[in-house]
């Protein structure tokens, strides 16, 4: 990895870190965080995707670790450092597995968006609040199907914008 991969990456986890923790509707269900509704997936996902999933894995949870410690809200949880990684890692190995960064488009970057999406934001994330401070389902999932209903068209989109505006980036498919 050179040097200008590791400063893009860094810059990634900074944004990860504003959207997630100071750019983010973050809503409290009995004193702990249990909906947090905004961009902060974007910057691990496009990492992911555009670096490997090892590099959205890396951007996830470093944005996810140092924002804990700039802005708390509960315990720190490894828990959620965990789906921070997955949420970028998944969408990178979707990529890869549909044929590799020559061959994306927004079709593909949907998927790859919504496998990432579903498994960490819809599943983990409610289940590990339920199982960690007994927080019901019924209260969680719901707000996340619909939150990522918009947001996995629009962390697609984005990206392919991105992807199209700015040819010159280190991005899969302009390679």
């Amino acid at each position: 990895m050179n040097t200008k991969t590791k400063a893009t990456l860094a810059v990634l986890v900074s944004f990860q870190i504003v959207l997630a923790r100071l750019a983010s509707l973050r809503i409290s269900i009995g004193g702990i965080e249990g909906i947090r509704l905004g961009f902060g997936a974007f910057p691990s996902i496009f990492a992911g995707i555009a670096y490997g999933p090892l590099a959205g894995a890396v951007v996830g949870a470093l944005g996810d670790i140092i924002g804990f410690f700039i802005n708390p809200m509960g315990a720190y949880m490894p828990h959620f450092t965990l789906t921070a990684a997955l949420t970028g890692a998944i969408p990178g190995f979707v990529v890869k597995a549909l044929g590799g960064p020559s061959k994306i488009n927004l079709s593909r970057l949907l998927v790859a968006v919504a496998a990432g999406q579903i498994v960490s934001s819809v599943l983990l994330v409610p289940l590990f609040l339920r199982q960690l401070f007994g927080l019901p389902l019924a209260a969680t999932l719901p707000a996340k199907i619909v939150g990522e209903a918009v947001n996995i068209p629009l962390y697609a989109l984005l990206f392919d914008a991105l992807r199209k505006r700015f040819p010159s980036l280190h991005i899969a498919g302009n390679r």
